[in-house]
């Protein structure tokens, strides 16, 4: 039986290649996302359970801080916050000095991110950029609008791109 290959209708393969975009769009940012909250979280794990211990320093909740820190993690930007939050947190529980310490500690962890953060992502999309995308689109939707917004605007920059836009 002889195959019928017709070509596809202009539409429909328009359709079918923005699909394929952003499916590729989302896949990158968020198997890049989940590699940085792996390694953020096997950094706070480091801190919690060996560098503290070693000053004699025992926070309640590390396994629970280590779990929130990884699910919060996949969120690009917020999710750090939200971790670090309440580290800082528990740390002040302990005394202000650990609280200082935590505070250097995780300031430190993610000015690395930064530079995992091109490498795994690439350069294609600037930090600064992600972070307008964030704040316009959890004003647009809501707090919904700050977890797909990084899937979004890899997209959109993506299809720009194509489009010879910028």
């Amino acid at each position: 039986m002889r195959k019928n290959r017709r070509k596809m209708p202009p539409f429909k393969a328009e359709l079918v290649r923005r699909i394929v975009n952003f499916e590729t769009s989302f896949e990158r940012v968020f198997l890049a996302q989940v590699k940085i909250s792996l390694i953020d979280t096997t950094l706070t794990g480091v801190y919690l359970y060996l560098i503290l211990p070693l000053f004699g320093v025992e926070l309640p909740f590390k396994l629970t801080v280590l779990v929130i820190a990884f699910i919060v993690g996949l969120i690009p930007v917020a999710g750090n916050l939200i971790s670090n939050t309440i580290i800082i947190i528990l740390s002040l529980g302990a005394s202000l000095y650990v609280a200082v310490a935590s505070l250097v500690f995780l300031v430190v962890i993610h000015k690395l991110e930064y530079f995992l953060n091109a490498k795994i992502i690439g350069s294609e999309i600037e930090s600064w950029e992600l972070l307008v995308a964030m704040v316009v689109f959890e004003r647009i939707f809501g707090v919904g609008g700050i977890i797909v917004a990084p899937v979004y605007y890899a997209y959109l920059k993506n299809e720009l791109k194509q489009q010879k836009l910028i």
